[in-house]
């Protein structure tokens, strides 16, 4: 019994470490982006799309990350079904924004990058109406999809054939007849595998964009870039290892899910496991900008 008390206050601890490091990494980065639209400074395009990012991370974390640092706790009934509602309609929303809204920054760079849209559309492209209206459609988008989850959830039970329970300890999921499931699973497939589909092929035609601009570069005796195409180059770095870490994240987290599933009674260390993955996305992926964008440091150093 003390062996067991021991491993679960270790994984509380560092469930607890990985939602706090999460969270001070994407409020800070949201303290950023909101001081410099406050304080009318020159704003990126890309500030009000991150700025969507790292709301939608902190929603993931405090969704997800606390309730199941306080279940790895002991704390299993801190949660009325109404409380289960809310916390995993918040999830499920803030994880298909966070989603569409890497798709949309991927798409976004690739749009840039491209030689064959005009200058008018460069500037659509880049206006903030067009931005804002893109990240209002992204959250329109998935708080209709997961209306489903307010009608299913229920709070806490002791009945040990409910299909969900056995992921999340506060709260669970009765099983859908099948029909139901097939239909909410092919629309949550075919928007999430769109979504897939698009940062995909944005991404392949940035690498491809890279090789053929460090081939030009080779070819050329001067090696000094010019200010625009070193920063082009940059931010494209940047989103291809922010793609990168959510594909890994992504895919690592839904093999650990459906192997849950397929299991009868899983193994506890599994179910944190699974969660550590499923949130390591929103929380280590706002220090890549802590560490590339040279505005942190001023802020910082400023206040």
């Amino acid at each position: 019994m003390d062996g067991l008390v021991h491993i679960n206050l270790n994984w509380g601890i560092t469930l607890l470490t990985q939602t706090a490091t999460g969270i001070l990494g994407n409020s800070s980065l949201l303290c950023l982006y909101n001081f410099t639209f406050i304080t009318a400074q020159r704003l990126r395009p890309t500030d009000l799309i991150l700025n969507q990012l790292v709301l939608a991370n902190n929603l993931v974390i405090l969704s997800k990350g606390i309730p199941q640092t306080m279940a790895a706790f002991g704390l299993e009934t801190f949660l009325d079904e109404a409380g289960c509602k809310v916390v995993f309609y918040l999830h499920r929303v803030a994880r298909g924004v966070t989603l569409s809204t890497t798709c949309l920054l991927s798409g976004f760079q690739a749009m840039k990058l491209c030689p064959s849209i005009s200058g008018w559309m460069q500037l659509k492209i880049k206006s903030p109406k067009c931005i804002v209206f893109c990240c209002f459609l992204c959250w329109i988008l998935h708080l209709v999809l997961n209306i489903s989850v307010v009608k299913h959830v229920t709070g806490p039970t002791n009945n040990k054939n409910m299909s969900m329970e056995k992921m999340y300890k506060y709260c669970s999921l009765p099983i859908l007849r099948r029909l139901v499931f097939s239909v909410v699973a092919a629309i949550f497939l075919f928007t999430d595998g769109m979504f897939w589909g698009l940062m995909v092929w944005t991404s392949s035609f940035m690498v491809l964009f890279l090789y053929r601009h460090q081939q030009r570069v080779q070819h050329i005796h001067s090696t000094r870039l010019s200010p625009r195409t070193y920063y082009e180059t940059r931010a494209t770095c940047i989103i291809l290892i922010l793609v990168s870490m959510f594909v890994s994240f992504h895919a690592l987290s839904s093999i650990l899910s459906f192997w849950i599933t397929q299991i009868q009674n899983p193994i506890p260390w599994l179910i944190n496991i699974s969660s550590l993955v499923s949130s390591g996305f929103p929380t280590f992926s706002p220090f890549v900008f802590i560490f590339s964008d040279t505005r942190v440091s001023k802020f910082y150093f400023a206040c």
